[in-house]
């Protein structure tokens, strides 16, 4: 006769930091939510090192933030366009020996957008620390 046995399934660890987070989310979260959401368009990689680099920098050039974050043309592009149509950076296009010049600066709101996202890191941290 064959013994019968339960299998556990083990949460996979990815699902498990997943759920921590969420729960640190949770908990950081002030009673007022609207300063602290989650601004998903500016999570990502470049997009955050594009904002992070313009608030510690006035303007950047489309090549400055191409060398310093290794992406191409094409990537770039696409992150900064995204940025610029939430009003979080402003582009100025001219030419300088006739070659195309783009400039980016970091707008008010994108500044505003920055240090929430940044509070809410903050938060975030300090919720896990204390479990």
């Amino acid at each position: 006769m064959a013994a019968k046995f339960k299998l556990r399934t083990a949460i996979p660890t990815a699902q498990k930091r997943t759920k921590l987070a969420a729960v640190a989310t949770e908990r950081a979260a002030p009673a007022d939510n609207n300063d602290a959401t989650f601004d998903r368009l500016v999570y990502e990689r470049v997009r955050l090192g594009i904002m992070s680099a313009l608030a510690v920098r006035e303007e950047l050039t489309f090549n400055e933030l191409k060398s310093l974050f290794d992406v191409s043309d094409g990537n770039l592009s696409a992150h900064a366009r995204k940025l610029e149509e939430a009003s979080y950076l402003s582009c100025t296009k001219s030419f300088e020996r006739r070659r195309p010049k783009t400039v980016y600066r970091l707008t008010a709101l994108g500044r505003n957008a920055l240090n929430r996202y940044l509070d809410h890191v903050e938060a975030v941290i300090k919720a896990t620390r204390r479990t």
